[in-house]
């Protein structure tokens, strides 16, 4: 198996790093797996029914992003899947999906602004799409223009 591996966050932000992988995916004859990573660290101070139901909102959430990202997908003729994994390093996740599927590219989002509060600088984001091209055989792939 071999495809476009895209992580995402949803949201407009997102719009041109899911453009990309689309655009990908149709130049190489691939199919694109869209990955969203629930990262639940957060609710281990809370009552347990309460974080089953903000794990069961939050696992909806997923499933839609990814659901509108393999929609517009495969209304450009690209086959998509979604793929909603748990964990607390949104990087060991992408780089695990790249080993199952033996990817062929991965599309990181960069950063808009530098004064925006992100997950990743560019310089981090840089850095960590060398990690992903050493640890798997994808070629890391950055949007055009502006991207999250």
């Amino acid at each position: 198996m071999s495809g476009v591996v895209c992580a995402i966050r949803g949201g407009a932000s997102s719009q041109p790093t899911i453009n990309q992988a689309i655009n990908t995916a149709l130049e190489k004859n691939l199919p694109v797996y869209f990955l969203y990573v629930l990262n639940l660290d957060f609710l281990n101070k809370g009552s347990q029914s309460r974080t089953q139901t903000i794990t069961e909102e939050m696992q909806e959430l997923g499933e839609f992003i990814l659901l509108a990202a393999q929609s517009q997908a495969e209304q450009q003729g690209v086959t998509a899947a979604g793929v909603i994994r748990e964990g607390d390093v949104v990087g060991e996740e992408i780089i695990g999906l790249c080993h199952e599927l033996k990817a062929d590219y991965v599309i990181l989002g960069r950063p808009k602004a530098a004064t925006e509060q992100n997950v990743f600088t560019h310089e981090e984001i840089d850095q960590f799409g060398r990690h992903i091209e050493l640890e798997t055989e994808a070629k890391v792939i950055y949007p055009m223009g502006d991207g999250q």
